[in-house]
């Protein structure tokens, strides 16, 4: 191995090391307070060893994977829908203004109600379960979506689309050659937002209207006091969520390799 591969190597491995030092820190000061100096009951707080014992439980019934597979499903159904509607919505506000002039009135009066609000009307409508939550967790995505891809649009050089226009380019790949690749990273990143927020509304939704999913999984476990079930779903939520976040931005790295942010050491 060559020595700049060492190197690097070496750097991965140090980067690592110093981003699981404060998890493996608190890690210890839970085991110190839970199991040699006990300063909580096991109901208030269980050890990390009565954690990972629950883990292998609902590993090993399949329940962790049945609920884990339940939430993700309607979070892909929500986010797929929020693309299909807030990106060609968005387009269509920031690049034409009697669409937004039309539009921007209503988006903006809607757009502050937290999405839990529709938590009521969703039920009423769609019943409980798996529609009620994806429509909660649509509307989190959606505007997080619209919102960045409007801005993408307006931020498209008009110079470039003169340019494109006097060159004799035709409207579509004027879209697909100069709006498109302006706007993508706009795209990219209000898809990210949406991945993160809908994540939250999705666990929270199901802690409401839903009889599956790790949101019915934490309510079910705290209405009979198992702690430790409760804090192995809520670290699947974060895990779950960190690699949809890193996901994410290896798609959008592989996607568009220009666009590297500045990094001042």
């Amino acid at each position: 191995m060559s020595a700049n591969g060492s190197t690097s190597r070496a750097a991965r491995l140090g980067e690592i090391g110093w981003r699981l030092l404060v998890p493996a820190g608190l890690i210890a000061l839970w085991y110190v307070f839970t199991e040699i100096v006990p300063l909580f009951h096991h109901v208030m707080l269980p050890s990390p060893l009565a954690v990972i014992r629950m883990l292998q439980r609902l590993v090993s019934n399949g329940e962790l994977a049945r609920h884990i597979v339940a939430s993700l499903e309607r979070i892909l159904y929500a986010n797929l829908g929020a693309l299909a509607l807030g990106v060609p919505l968005g387009l269509a506000m920031g690049l034409y203004r009697p669409i937004d002039r039309l539009l921007d009135g209503i988006i903006s009066m809607f757009r502050p109600i937290p999405p839990l609000a529709w938590v009521p009307l969703s039920i009423l409508w769609l019943g409980i379960g798996t529609l009620s939550v994806v429509f909660i967790t649509f509307l989190a995505a959606f505007f997080a979506v619209l919102i960045n891809t409007i801005a993408g649009a307006r931020s498209v050089e008009r110079l470039h689309v003169r340019a494109a226009l006097s060159l004799g380019v035709s409207r579509r790949r004027m879209m697909t050659h100069v709006v498109m690749p302006s706007v993508a990273p706009y795209i990219f990143t209000g898809f990210r937002i949406a991945i993160g927020v809908s994540w939250m509304s999705i666990v929270a939704a199901e802690l409401i209207a839903a009889s599956s999913g790790l949101g019915y999984m934490i309510t079910y476990y705290r209405e009979v006091l198992r702690t430790d079930a409760i804090i192995v779903g809520m670290l699947t939520i974060g895990i779950i969520g960190l690699l949809m976040d890193i996901l994410t931005r290896r798609i959008e790295q592989w996607l568009m390799p220009w666009r590297q942010g500045l990094h001042l050491s």
